[in-house]
């Protein structure tokens, strides 16, 4: 460890850790715009400008690049410093457009925040701004504003370091540089590309889902888990807050997820998600099954219950699918209540997609489901050969998620369904039940590595949807419905 003093304060770091390193993991904050803890050090900016004291009235340097030396003295907020700053973001403004009324990076936006604490006052030039182009269209997802951007090159380093794609680079110089994409179009197939909004530190790189929806402070996130996939990532979803419901407009709205962004997770995603994670709006606000029927036909709740029941009771030889999107407390409360009653198999609920991703070496896995370790750990999988599963007396299979072609079930069997989309198997089934989606319950994943994952709920669940545990809890014998 190297001893050295912040502001007066004695401080340790890590041996080759820099200033902006060690003053961060001490607690103390450095303004930063192009560096960032998971990419390399380009020193473009010069926010982070920090003086070092010495015999003869010291020196003024960036501290994402400068290395911490024993006894070094820092001081991170003196009037020197704070004089550099206010030059240097002068500077950074001096192109800039004032259009913040119409950002979507307005609430989070550094550039605002930096310019509030250390500049606060008008251009000092009286020439005209130099005009870029306002709405690039850098990928099929991704607006690029060249106003806007301050040449952090965060983006064009993320596509070298992270991605692998190097699918961004940065074309002329001086103030006419712009950020453009590689001619092969290789930005447009990079399935991580969106990680350059979260992480440009302006409003240069706006997402085309996100453009224009929303303001960040009307909205909260809450924490959860990407179903996407068997990695699990750490995600928040993004959702209105109750106090700012809308009233007036469609009240859809006040139940729709707005966005997701990753939630850092050194044990599973790091700082990181795939788009597949940010596309989750398209797959949890598809049209809900809300009505329980019996062989299609609208019935109460409570004779759905009770005619599953009797199916149960009555049935000599049967089988069930288990889902691989189910919760660990749904699993659980599954086994405890049905599991003895059943033979029962772990089914995969999606798989992918054409075009999409498979596998690679940084997040996404080849199975698509974000909990065949929790469900494997009580169940064992259904086999290749499907029809195994079923011996030839199966007089009834619970079908537990979606994902699975009624096609391939004994002609003969009887069918329980749980599902939450409507789909033409909803009234191909003896009894269907609705159930609630993961945005509408709390619950844990385990991911392939035995990590467990958390999700909380962000809406209400419809009216006629059940939460799968307490239907299993009033299918057991002697439950109550």
């Amino acid at each position: 460890m190297i001893d050295f003093f912040i502001n007066g304060h004695p401080v340790q770091a890590e041996d080759n850790q820099t200033v902006m390193q060690a003053a961060k993991a001490n607690g103390y904050f450095i303004p930063y715009f192009c560096w960032h803890p998971h990419l390399s050090v380009p020193g473009n900016c010069r926010i982070c400008t920090v003086e070092v004291e010495a015999d003869g009235g010291g020196w003024l340097d960036i501290a994402c690049n400068m290395p911490v030396t024993k006894g070094m003295r820092v001081l991170t907020d003196s009037d020197r410093v704070r004089q550099r700053r206010k030059e240097t973001l002068q500077f950074i403004t001096l192109n800039h457009p004032v259009d913040c009324g119409i950002c979507d990076k307005a609430g989070e936006c550094t550039l605002q925040d930096y310019h509030y604490q250390y500049n606060g006052s008008p251009s000092v030039s009286r020439d005209a701004k130099v005009h870029a182009t306002k709405h690039f269209p850098l990928s099929e997802r991704i607006v690029l504003d060249n106003e806007r951007c301050i040449l952090c090159t965060r983006c064009v380093r993320f596509t070298r370091e992270i991605s692998k794609t190097h699918a961004l680079g940065v074309q002329n110089r001086g103030d006419h540089s712009l950020i453009r994409p590689v001619e092969d179009g290789a930005f447009e197939h990079d399935a991580y590309s969106d990680n350059v909004i979260d992480i440009c530190p302006v409003g240069a790189l706006l997402s085309r889902q996100f453009l224009h929806k929303a303001r960040v402070w009307y909205l909260k996130p809450t924490a959860s888990v990407c179903p996407g996939c068997s990695r699990g990532c750490s995600i928040d979803i993004w959702h209105r807050k109750s106090e700012w419901k809308l009233k007036a407009l469609d009240a859809r709205q006040n139940a729709r997820i707005d966005r997701v962004t990753p939630r850092e997770n050194p044990a599973v995603n790091g700082p990181w998600i795939c788009n597949k994670a940010r596309d989750l709006a398209k797959s949890f606000e598809r049209a809900r099954a809300t009505q329980s029927m019996q062989k299609a036909q609208p019935v109460a709740l409570h004779q759905a219950i009770t005619s599953a029941r009797a199916l149960i009771a009555a049935a000599r030889r049967p089988v069930a699918l288990v889902s691989s999107w189910a919760s660990n407390e749904e699993l659980a409360a599954f086994q405890a209540a049905l599991g003895v009653r059943f033979s029962c198999f772990v089914k995969p609920d999606a798989q992918a997609e054409p075009g999409e991703v498979i596998e690679d070496d940084l997040l996404i896995r080849a199975d698509k489901n974000p909990n065949t370790a929790g469900a494997g750990a009580l169940f064992p999988a259904l086999p290749g050969d499907v029809a195994s599963a079923f011996p030839p007396d199966t007089d009834l299979v619970l079908v537990w998620g979606e994902g699975f072609s009624f096609a391939q079930l004994p002609p003969n069997a009887r069918i329980i369904y749980l599902n939450s989309w409507l789909q033409p198997e909803n009234g191909h089934a003896d009894v269907f039940l609705p159930i609630s989606v993961m945005t509408e319950r709390r619950g844990h994943f385990t991911n392939f590595e035995g990590v467990v994952g958390a999700f909380e709920p962000c809406f209400d669940k419809p009216a006629g949807v059940s939460d799968a545990e307490a239907l299993f809890a009033a299918l057991a014998p002697g439950g109550a419905s």
